[in-house]
């Protein structure tokens, strides 16, 4: 059995050796070599739209193909035949998207993007400093009694939640269904519009489906406080990027600070580039799998003694 592996990043090969397969790697930017078509697993990291559709087409023998991306749309859209398993990266980004979500919400608080504008001036934003009112309650400053909610409650969420409360935040999710997770109590979405005017800083951790396009839009925006901020490591599409344009130019909300856009790279024309209290980051948030190694590992074991594989989507 024939297993092709990404250049796209350093794996510890030898960890994956002693199975009943044979390694090896293949350029992910380029058309599968003739001599690997007859590949039955396919492990992809980065590739290219090309690079998959050709994979979808010459790969007759392909079973599996382990995604190491937390959503593998580009592998869901390359056009691959449904008898494909398709596994996902679920996992591997928890602890640096969640690290990120939590530099963006102390960003957000403490007003760094602002003090930096200033730097770069070569000015002294005297209102950023010195004696400053304790945890105001129309304003976003600190994480200290913030009441943050987590829209999305999966494993990133739970990676963030205890970080957050650590530093004193009260953590609440939302996910499609109701319960507690892991001492957190997460609610269902029918429960957003009690939930939204009660928020200081709102998480998005949404996956990129249909069903999650536009879920913030600009009637849930206005449920927020004026002062509350908008936090997206999720999806782009999750996000209804012209009614927060509006609710920014309005200061209908404190500001948002997003790593990921309905369209990337960011378009030099979106309104977002110079909306109030805006920062962009440049889908930054993940982009580094840990652990890799140890899930295809585990997946591939399963997979050839016939068990149920682990993130299949």
């Amino acid at each position: 059995m024939k297993l092709l592996y990404p250049t796209s990043l350093k794996l510890d090969v030898q960890s994956l050796e002693g199975f009943a397969t044979s390694l090896h790697p293949y350029d992910v930017k380029e058309p599968i070599p003739d001599e690997h078509t007859d590949a039955e697993i396919l492990v992809t990291w980065t590739n290219s739209a090309s690079n998959l559709s050709d994979a979808a087409k010459r790969l007759t023998k392909l079973r599996w193909i382990q995604s190491l991306a937390a959503g593998p749309n580009d592998v869901l859209s390359a056009g691959f035949p449904s008898s494909v398993i398709v596994t996902t990266g679920s996992g591997l980004h928890d602890r640096t998207v969640a690290e990120h979500a939590l530099g963006l919400l102390l960003n957000a608080a403490r007003r760094f993007f602002e003090m930096r504008d200033y730097q770069l001036q070569r000015k002294w934003p005297q209102h950023l400093g010195g004696p400053q009112p304790d945890r105001p309650k129309d304003r976003f400053t600190t994480l200290r009694d913030a009441r943050v909610l987590i829209w999305g409650y999966g494993n990133i969420a739970k990676t963030l939640a205890p970080h957050l409360r650590l530093l004193g935040a009260e953590v609440h999710g939302v996910a499609r269904s109701a319960g507690v997770r892991d001492g957190t109590e997460v609610y269902g979405e029918d429960k957003l519009a009690e939930l939204l005017p009660q928020t200081d800083a709102l998480v998005m951790i949404l996956p990129g489906a249909e069903s999650t396009r536009h879920a913030l839009n600009a009637e849930r925006l206005k449920l927020l406080p004026k002062h509350a901020w908008v936090v997206n490591v999720g999806r782009g599409t999750s996000v209804n990027e012209d009614a927060l344009v509006a609710a920014l130019e309005a200061g209908d909300i404190g500001g948002a600070a997003l790593d990921v856009f309905e369209t990337e790279p960011l378009p030099e024309d979106s309104k977002l580039w110079k909306t109030p209290n805006t920062i962009i980051s440049p889908h930054a948030a993940g982009g580094r799998p840990q652990g890799s190694e140890e899930l295809i590992a585990y997946n591939l074991r399963r997979f050839l003694a016939g068990q149920e594989l682990r993130n299949v989507v």
